[in-house]
């Protein structure tokens, strides 16, 4: 395909991602129109980049489902100038999204466990030329426990929800992270507390740490 043809193909799949209600927020959908998919996969001359369902990366890990990270997107409702913290951030996809998102007054680190997909993702994102986003190897720590964020979004299971993410959040700021077979999406409140809704029927890789 010619660039004009992935170009078109995308849209498409955008398209068909508001006909399902899976993208909604004019700033998220046109991040996924400037954000090409096919320039974070592994096969750029498949063709299978653009449909609905998660494509492997290599050491045992996906580029998610289109569906599911606009679903997931829209839950977090990144807003222009965030601080985002994007765990298991693998190809890079979701990355370049919220670094589209939160513009150049904002910033994005994806931290990634295989060192492989470090690499893989950080090449992936140099395409778009960011100077606000980043992909780093994960510590032994989840997260970036000394620093604090607006948004923080996870792409991979947790057994059990990780409270150490939820201090990594300024109140107010939102985790969206898969625990088991459900999406939780949580809001950090004054007192240390949060509220939580549970978004049920997923399936993701596992989260390690």
């Amino acid at each position: 395909m010619v660039d004009r043809d992935f170009k078109e193909a995308n849209n498409k799949m955008v398209d068909y991602l508001v006909n399902v209600g899976a993208l909604r927020s004019s700033r998220i959908i046109e991040a996924f129109r400037n954000i090409n998919r096919a320039d974070f996969v592994v096969d750029r001359n498949s063709k299978n980049i653009y449909e609905d369902y998660p494509l492997s990366i290599g050491n045992g890990q996906t580029i998610s489902q289109p569906r599911t990270v606009a679903m997931m997107l829209e839950m977090l409702s990144p807003n222009e100038a965030d601080n985002i913290l994007d765990i298991g951030s693998g190809s890079g996809w979701t990355t370049a999204l919220l670094a589209y998102i939160v513009g150049g007054s904002g910033s994005v680190v994806g931290v990634e466990r295989v060192k492989e997909l470090v690499e893989f993702g950080s090449t992936n994102l140099k395409k778009y030329k960011f100077k606000n986003a980043k992909i780093v190897e994960a510590g032994d720590e989840l997260g970036i426990p000394r620093e604090k964020f607006e948004r923080i979004l996870v792409s991979a299971a947790a057994d059990e929800l990780p409270f150490e993410l939820i201090k990594q959040l300024k109140v107010g700021g939102r985790l969206v992270i898969p625990v088991r077979n459900s999406i939780f999406e949580i809001i950090k409140k004054e007192d240390e507390s949060f509220d939580a809704n549970e978004h049920y029927g997923f399936t993701f890789v596992p989260l390690i740490y």
